[in-house]
């Protein structure tokens, strides 16, 4: 039951990626609030709910440290070493623009990627749900924040690199897509709670490097305004109080 609602709450997360898509065409210059505010979100559900819970759901220790600790050491560092290691830094696009039309082939090697992370989402929100309802609302919100800058990326990566408005599009329709393909595996894939522990200290530390080293950046990149920092704040107050009355 819990993981039919992941499949149906990823659908969000496919019209987050397609309005992502929509603004890189129609409102980039409004980006930088969004931005701001899904960082918010995403830092809040790592302070608030998935720190929290993931020592609930596994207690084990590795020479004295909290296994969903290293586990959550171990995302963080995931994300930064695929990122530097393809050279790819998704919260700078803009740093591409000079190599415009001139490597599609990156462009596309580079939206592929954040497809698969997408699917990945969606496994997310579906294990989530695994844990408790709870869990798996307060992920798939924060999912569904950053898709949307995902959304956004997809589409502006696969054009600055000089591919056609129609490659861009597919690849943002993939993009959408893969949340809710890796929420359906998850209704054929059960796992132990003490493993959901370590997966959930995993996705932690993945959303911290993605709000710290991707998103917020991009927000203050071009608008370093109070107003961008204050729907960080606004972001993070706005978890805060879902965390509180969903728990």
């Amino acid at each position: 039951m819990l993981c039919d609602m992941a499949v149906l709450v990823t659908l969000l997360s496919l019209v987050a990626t397609l309005a992502g898509g929509l603004v890189a065409l129609r409102a980039r210059d409004k980006l930088h609030l969004i931005l701001g505010l899904a960082a918010g979100v995403l830092l809040g559900v790592v302070a608030f709910d998935l720190l929290p819970e993931m020592f609930e759901q596994n207690a084990y220790h590795v020479l004295g440290v909290p296994a969903v600790m290293i586990t959550f050491a171990a995302g963080f560092l995931t994300l930064h070493i695929v990122e530097r290691g393809t050279a790819v830094h998704r919260g700078h696009e803009h740093e591409y623009e000079s190599h415009g039309h001139h490597y599609p082939t990156v462009g596309i090697l580079a939206a592929s990627a954040l497809v698969a992370h997408s699917f990945m989402d969606g496994l997310g929100i579906g294990l989530g749900f695994q844990a408790s309802t709870a869990i798996g609302a307060t992920v798939a919100l924060a999912v569904i924040a950053h898709d949307f800058a995902d959304g956004f990326n997809t589409f502006t990566i696969t054009s600055l690199y000089g591919n056609a408005r129609r490659r861009a599009l597919t690849l943002l329709c993939l993009d959408a897509v893969a949340p809710v393909a890796g929420a359906a595996v998850t209704l054929f894939v059960r796992v132990p709670q003490s493993v959901l522990g370590l997966y959930l200290g995993f996705f932690a530390g993945f959303l911290l490097y993605i709000a710290t080293s991707d998103i917020l950046p991009e927000a203050h990149a071009r608008h370093p305004s109070r107003l961008t920092l204050g729907m960080t704040v606004l972001g993070m107050a706005f978890m805060f109080v879902v965390v509180g009355v969903a728990g």
